[in-house]
């Protein structure tokens, strides 16, 4: 079973961008389709976008174009690039990993100031 990790949170103003990573163990990672969900403080978590195992992406209305995700199998890891952020992206980011069981990270603070 991979387990995941999630790294690069952090406070930036309106306009900036973050990277976020998602660091997978085990040998099964690039089998792996994997979902950035996000939680704002009194919010339900809602999906952002994903990336399949062959490297198709999809994302939400309220982040495209703006979001990205790439994946790097030599390295385990997923990435979730954000631009021109806003004070509405303010959220928890979690990784989902979806194959033969679902996986979540413990997710990664996001602040955007305004």
């Amino acid at each position: 079973q991979v387990q995941l990790v999630e790294s690069g949170g952090g406070l930036v103003q309106s306009g900036g961008s973050l990277t976020l990573s998602c660091v997978g163990s085990g040998t099964l990672f690039m089998m792996y389709a994997f979902d950035w969900y996000r939680q704002a403080p009194g919010k339900q978590r809602e999906l952002v976008g994903g990336i399949t195992s062959g490297g198709k992406t999809n994302f939400v209305d309220a982040v495209k174009g703006r979001f990205t995700i790439s994946r790097d199998n030599t390295k385990n890891t997923v990435f979730l690039q954000m631009n021109s952020l806003k004070p509405e992206d303010t959220a928890i980011y979690f990784c989902n990993g979806i194959f033969l069981d679902s996986v979540w990270g413990q997710g990664t603070q996001v602040t955007v100031s305004a």
